[in-house]
This record gives C-alpha cells, sequence and structure tokens, in this order.
C-alpha cells in the first residue's frame, strides 16, 4: 500500500548551523497551525529527538540507512505518513557527511531538502552556497533555503535576493541569545534539563513565521516494505529499564521493539530508587553517569539490588554510560561494580559511529559515541566491527551481564534482543 504525505529534510552545510532549532521551530509552526507534525531525527542520535519531541509532542524516531537500515527507515515513514498531516526530518552532521549521508536519505526517500545556513558571516555568498549545494547531488528535491543567525531585517533581505529563482527562501531567524540551545561534551543539552526550553521553541517558530510564508513542503509517497512478523517471545516478561537525569539514551524504537516482543517494561532510576521492580531483566542504558558519580556512589542500597539480581542471574545489559556505571569506578569514584575494570573520563571522544556486534544471540546493528575509556583484565566476549570492517568496541559478558560501549538498535534484531533479556 502507498500513502502520500507533505515531507521535508532539514540539512546544512555543516553542523552547528542549528538545525535543531530551525526543525523545531518548522515543526512547532505547523503544529500551531494545528497539524499532527511528526519528526525523525537522522543518524544514531539521542539528544536532538529530545527537542524535537517537545516541539512536535509526539515520540521523535530515529533513520538510519547503516544502524537501522532502509526497511525500518521505509517502515516508519510509511507509518507516520498514515497517523501525520506533516513529516519533518532533521539532517545529522552536514549535508553530504557521513556515509550514507542525509542527502542519500533524502534521495532514497524522495524526501524534500531545506537548507539551513548559517547565515552570520555572508551576505550574496548565501545564494551560491545554496545553489552549490543543491547541485552537487541533481537528484535532491529542492524545497528551499532558511537562513539562521541573521543580524537584521536587512541582512536577511540581502540573502532572500541572493537566491536563485529556482530556490524558494523559507525564512529566517535573527541571532539572538535566547534563542541558542545549550551543549556539553555529547551535544545538546537534554530537553528536561533547559527550564524555558517551551518558550525558545515558541519564539523561534513565530519569528519563523513572521519571516515568511510556511506553505506545507510537497507530497511525497510512501510505499510500505515487505517486513517479517515479530514473534512474542518475551511475553509474559518484565524489563526493569533505568531512565533519569543519568541513564537516557534510549531510542523509542527499542522500547517498541521490547513490547512487540510481548515483554513488559517498566522504569526506575539507579539514582534515587532504594530497589529494583519486580522484573524478569534489568537495562542500563546510556547517559551521562560521569555527572553523577555522589549519587551513584551514594545509593547503597542500589549498589545491594543490582548485585543480588546478579548473584541470581538476572539477564543485565548495560550500555556505554549504563557499562560505566556498572564498573568498578568512574574516575576512581566508587560505581556499581557489576563489571570487573574501570572507567576514565577523556579530553575528546574515544568512540564514533555505527558498528556491528557478532554475538552468540544474533548479529545486532549498534552505534558508538563516547568520551571515556574502560580498562579490564576480563576477556570481551566478542569485538564489534566497524562499517569499514575494522575492530571496533568490545563487549563483555560477565555472569548474566552483558556490557559494551555499545548502543543496540533493538528493531535489526528482535529475535536476539528476546534472547539477550531471557
Amino acid at each position: 500500500m502507498t500513502v502520500s504525505c507533505p515531507a521535508l529534510l532539514v540539512s546544512a552545510p555543516a553542523s552547528n548551523q542549528g538545525k535543531t532549532l530551525i526543525t523545531a521551530a518548522l515543526a512547532r509552526a505547523w503544529r500551531n497551525q494545528g497539524l499532527k507534525v511528526q519528526a525523525f531525527k537522522c543518524g544514531p542520535d539521542f539528544l536532538d529527538p529530545m527537542i524535537l519531541q517537545t516541539a512536535t509532542g509526539r515520540s521523535v524516531y530515529n533513520l538510519d540507512l547503516a544502524m537501522c537500515g532502509e526497511t525500518d527507515i521505509a517502515a516508519r515513514l510509511h507509518e507516520a505518513a498514515q497517523q501525520s498531516d506533516i513529516i519533518i526530518v532533521e539532517g545529522v552532521m552536514g549535508l553530504y557527511d557521513g556515509n550514507p549521508s542525509s542527502a542519500d536519505i533524502a534521495v532514497k526517500f524522495n524526501l524534500p531538502l531545506a537548507l539551513t545556513i548559517d547565515a552570520s558571516g555572508m551576505a550574496q555568498t548565501f545564494g551560491a552556497l545554496s545553489a552549490g549545494l543543491f547541485s552537487h547531488y541533481p537528484s535532491l528535491i529542492p524545497a528551499g533555503v532558511i537562513a539562521n543567525r541573521t543580524g537584521s531585517p536587512h541582512h536577511a533581505s540581502l540573502l532572500k535576493d541572493s537566491l536563485p529563482a529556482h530556490i524558494a527562501w523559507m525564512g529566517a531567524l535573527q541571532k539572538r541569545d535566547e534563542l541558542a540551545l545549550p551543549e556539553r561534551h555529547l551535544g545538546l543539552f537534554r530537553a528536561t534539563e533547559i527550564n524555558d526550553l517551551e518558550a525558545r521553541i515558541a519564539s523561534a517558530a513565530s519569528m519563523l513565521a513572521e519571516s515568511a510564508s510556511l506553505a506545507l513542503p510537497p507530497i511525497v509517497e510512501f510505499k510500505a516494505p515487505e517486513t517479517s512478523a515479530i514473534e512474542p517471545l518475551l511475553a509474559g516478561k518484565t524489563i526493569a529499564i533505568a531512565r533519569d537525569e543519568s541513564f537516557c539514551f534510549i531510542y523509542e524504537a527499542n522500547l517498541e521493539c521490547l513490547q512487540t516482543l510481548g515483554a513488559n517494561i517498566v522504569f526506575f532510576s539507579p539514582l534515587h530508587d532504594r530497589a529494583l521492580p519486580d522484573a524478569d531483566a534489568v537495562w542500563l542504558p546510556g547517559g551521562y553517569p560521569e555527572l553523577h558519580l555522589e549519587q551513584i556512589s551514594a545509593n547503597q542500597a542500589m549498589h545491594s539490588a543490582l548485585h543480588a539480581a546478579w548473584k541470581n542471574g538476572m539477564p543485565m545489559l548495560a550500555e556505554c554510560g549504563g557499562m560505566m556505571a556498572a564498573s568498578q569506578s568512574i574516575n576512581e569514584s566508587p560505581a556499581f561494580g557489576l563489571l570487573p575494570g574501570n572507567s576514565v573520563m577523556q579530553a575528546r571522544f574515544q568512540g564514533l559511529g555505527v558498528q556491528f556486534a557478532e554475538l552468540p544471540e544474533g548479529r545486532l546493528h549498534a552505534h558508538t559515541f563516547h568520551y571515556s575509556t574502560f580498562v579490564s583484565a576480563l576477556e570481551p566476549l566478542s569485538i564489534a566491527s566497524s562499517q569499514r570492517g575494522k575492530a571496533g568496541e568490545a563487549i563483555y559478558r560477565h555472569g548474566s551481564l552483558t556490557a559494551s560501549y555499545l548502543h543496540f538498535y533493538f528493531p535489526s534484531n528482535p529475535s536476539a534482543i528476546a534472547s539477550l533479556f531471557s
């Protein structure tokens, strides 16, 4: 079955051009018109989707040809087209960066492209840059260009006038401190940490709507791919998932995958709770344990609860920040001590990119991005491989605990995930 829906992919010449704010502003402006907006994020990102979820009021999903795969992306776009008035996709890095890139996704799924360009240091070059980015890949469908961080209405008019006739002007955002989104070493702050996020998104949406007529993007047809039914291999099982200000990197698709497998999911806070929920398995996802060392060290009741569950053979999965918290220490501060080894934060990132893991349970697609190192005498269960076939992250198994810097994408192999949690 083929369904149709207006759709748009927002990209830029490079990172730090303001794609997230622009995408959130567009989504909110259309939502203000009473439209149902479904947002997606290119790449295996956790933080930008939190901002887009605030803007749309709906769950946000990742689109990555390497990690998710073409069939998974097609299925999510097809479903979104049936339930939404508009689909908006935020790109990753620059338009042509990465392999596959945001441009590849736009062409593969016929998504019209809107460029957002930081115009703070240019005038007429804006038009030349826009034209060049579109013409570099002739298969792209130009939707228009948005100028970000402009200095004045006159500056915006210079930028608009510089565009060739075949490239539409979609508006501008002036450079204002109250519109900027704060960042730290892993990217933007979590949405819940930005106290005035609603006001920032609302102001950006209003400014964008005032600067141009926000017509609906072109209509795109989405075909339903052939997919295999997921068996309820976790029926009757309860998965306890850590979720708080430290453990917060969770793909929405992973939660839905567990539920489709038949699992009941419950959330708990390793920082604040003193006991585990009644469950059959535990998942410690990634996040920021390095920012909460005192709470992790002080919560001895949670230490005891986790150790008791591990000694009883409860299946556990610890990913990235979850593995750091499961280790013996983080920066010499005592952690939960489930996994022999120590984690130490470094000045620059130590791992980045999509990887593929071969486990006894099956092959899983994953992503890694971390600033710490983990040193352990424990022999890895296996070593993941990068897209170029090089050795990637180690995957450890210690009793019933499986741990790695990898963030696994559960829909890449639901039966393997069911085995990990069984």
